[in-house]
């Protein structure tokens, strides 16, 4: 079937980075196939990051079909253009479901987006992650590509109000080689390794970052290891428990 829904919202988005002279730094796209089928596991540390992790695969001229949580499908503006995108709907009582769609797209050779850390880092760190990224990899025998994103959670994050029409801001997406599913003996050994590559990745993207914290009011996009003021990531699980009232996002 054509698509006539992901190009136009494809364009709409360069649209915006040009508008918003947004400084855009993009490694590793060669490490996207061009063809068949992968796993694209990305870091999250903003509401807006599947615009830029499926803009690093921009290169290879492939469209990532993102799982999203269903009600963001069953919102009267959001669900049409997430369902013309092809993205996959989860629902967290009857995951299965989900996640046969996901290997089902990667069987018919689809890019898979989706992060593994299942919420927003709020201390921007990577958090433990859950192993479905590396289970349909597995299950698919398609690569599984590492994605770091940084300088998006300047635009609009958790906890924080939206700053969308903040301009220059520099983003940076790294691609980390692939994965190769045949190399790990189950499930948690790759989704170790996923673990210790994205860390990696974002380590590296924060520490090359061209932008430092104009001063103490400005630290708060910056994680607490680096001396920003970022909750630590035991400070940010306090706050993500169950119960917990935190700022409006």
């Amino acid at each position: 079937m054509p698509e006539l829904v992901y190009p136009p919202v494809i364009t709409a988005a360069k649209t915006m980075f040009r508008v918003l002279d947004l400084r855009l730094t993009v490694e590793g796209k060669q490490h996207v196939p061009r063809t068949g089928g992968a796993v694209m596991a990305s870091n999250h540390v903003s509401y807006l990051d599947f615009i830029f992790c499926g803009f690093g695969a921009h290169e290879s001229r492939r469209l990532v079909r993102f799982m999203a949580k269903h009600e963001v499908f069953a919102h009267k503006i959001s669900g049409p253009l997430m369902r013309g995108m092809k993205h996959i709907p989860v629902n967290r009582r009857a995951g299965a479901a989900s996640y046969n769609a996901a290997v089902d797209a990667l069987r018919r050779g689809e890019i898979v987006g989706l992060f593994p850390e299942a919420t927003i880092s709020r201390s921007f760190t990577v958090k433990d992650l859950k192993n479905g990224a590396a289970r349909m990899a597995q299950e698919a025998g398609v690569p599984l590509l590492p994605v770091a994103l940084w300088g998006t959670q300047r635009l609009w994050t958790k906890g924080r109000p939206r700053t969308l029409t903040r301009r220059h801001t520099p983003i940076t997406i790294l691609v980390g080689e692939p994965i190769d599913p045949a190399e790990y003996p189950d499930a948690n050994a790759m989704s170790a390794e996923l673990k210790i590559r994205l860390t990696a990745l974002v380590d590296r993207a924060q520490r090359e970052y061209p932008d430092k914290p104009s001063g103490p009011d400005d630290a708060w996009w910056q994680p607490a290891h680096l001396g920003g003021t970022a909750p630590t990531l035991e400070e940010a699980a306090a706050l993500d428990r169950p119960g917990r009232r935190t700022p409006a996002a």
